[in-house]
């Protein structure tokens, strides 16, 4: 999965450099989002100003404001369209890299349960999800470089918290200690589901092999086999709607009571009127920034189980193939 693209010369122009790439740029969109963040609060401070005091601003002050907005997005969404259309090709060329690696090693792997599908849809799925979750991932820990010292320095303003009192640099504590039980609880709830994925692939992988068989040999593929298999299919499906109900249930609460979160933080510092509405809008942008990167894990479980079902089918693959390599790397030294 890793060495046939990170370790291999044909492809050491994409492997290194193109990740380098992914992560300057990466590092760049984040600048954008704090400029945007910055461009919040200034411009809430002037709508209050301007509901404040009628007249206080003008018609030119308003829209160029709106302006400087529309320059900060309009390159944002340049550099996101154009980072986009790298990473896809970047995560091709990775599974054309893992595609070869199998296929030169295809006399020993066609023996094995479902090897056409690991050579074909694990590849393309593993593709896929490193594409959804690797760049996730990045994104998380730029934005949490980027905006935990904002929410530090805004934290300052935050005198007490309801309930609890005066805490010194309160919103950070509440951000990680929110994330922090999110993660552990839907970690508690969910640790059965990788298990069920990975037996969802065997059974599936069962089926449709029997399936192909039967296009070719009439005696294969007879109706009591084949609704056997599917009856594997269908319960297997159906733990898993089993498990992911209460799953969802827990998610979903979760995510839903965080949006509160920080306007109850806030809450007595609101009520006191110990800050204008731009610097509320700028610590509940930061907070859901810093939040979101906490919750990296919450966020991305679902497809973090469906990665280690994956991960656990090409490891096996590859575990037949291990022999063959060193014998091969022997004989070209």
């Amino acid at each position: 999965m890793f060495r046939s693209f990170f370790l291999s010369r044909r492809w050491a122009a994409w492997s290194f450099p193109g990740a380098a790439l992914i992560l300057f740029v990466t590092w760049y969109k984040v600048q954008l989002d704090v400029q945007i963040n910055e461009w919040f609060g200034s411009f809430y401070n002037l709508i209050q100003k301007a509901l404040a005091t009628p007249g206080s601003i003008t018609m030119h002050e308003y829209f160029g404001t709106l302006l400087t907005f529309g320059s900060i997005a309009g390159l944002y969404v340049l550099i996101e369209v154009l980072a986009e259309f790298f990473v896809k090709h970047y995560i091709f060329r990775w599974r054309t890299a893992m595609t070869e690696f199998y296929t030169q090693h295809w006399p020993v792997l066609r023996v094995i349960e479902g090897a056409s599908q690991r050579v074909q849809e694990d590849t393309s799925r593993f593709a896929r999800i490193m594409e959804d979750l690797g760049i996730s991932f990045v994104r998380s820990v730029m934005t949490l470089l980027a905006f935990l010292p904002i929410l530090w320095g805004f934290s300052a303003q935050v005198k007490e918290l309801p309930w609890v009192g005066p805490v010194p640099q309160a919103l950070v504590w509440v951000a990680i200690l929110f994330a922090l039980t999110g993660t552990v609880v839907l970690a508690l709830v969910g640790f059965k589901l990788p298990g069920l994925e990975f037996q969802n692939q065997k059974v599936e992988a069962a089926y449709r092999k029997e399936l192909v068989y039967g296009e070719d040999d009439h005696q294969r593929a007879h109706e009591s086999l084949l609704l056997e298999l599917f009856s594997e299919v269908r319960r297997n499906y159906f733990r898993l709607f089993f498990h992911y109900m209460y799953f969802d249930v827990a998610k979903w609460s979760y995510l839903q009571v965080g949006v509160l979160v920080p306007y109850i933080a806030l809450g007595p510092t609101l009520v006191t009127g110990g800050i204008t509405l731009g610097i509320m809008q700028q610590i509940v942008r930061a907070f859901g920034r810093v939040e979101a990167s906490f919750q990296y894990l919450v966020n991305s479980w679902t497809t973090i189980i469906e990665l280690i079902s994956v991960y656990k089918r090409l490891r096996a693959f590859e575990r037949t193939i291990a022999p063959t390599i060193g014998r091969t790397e022997r004989a070209a030294a």
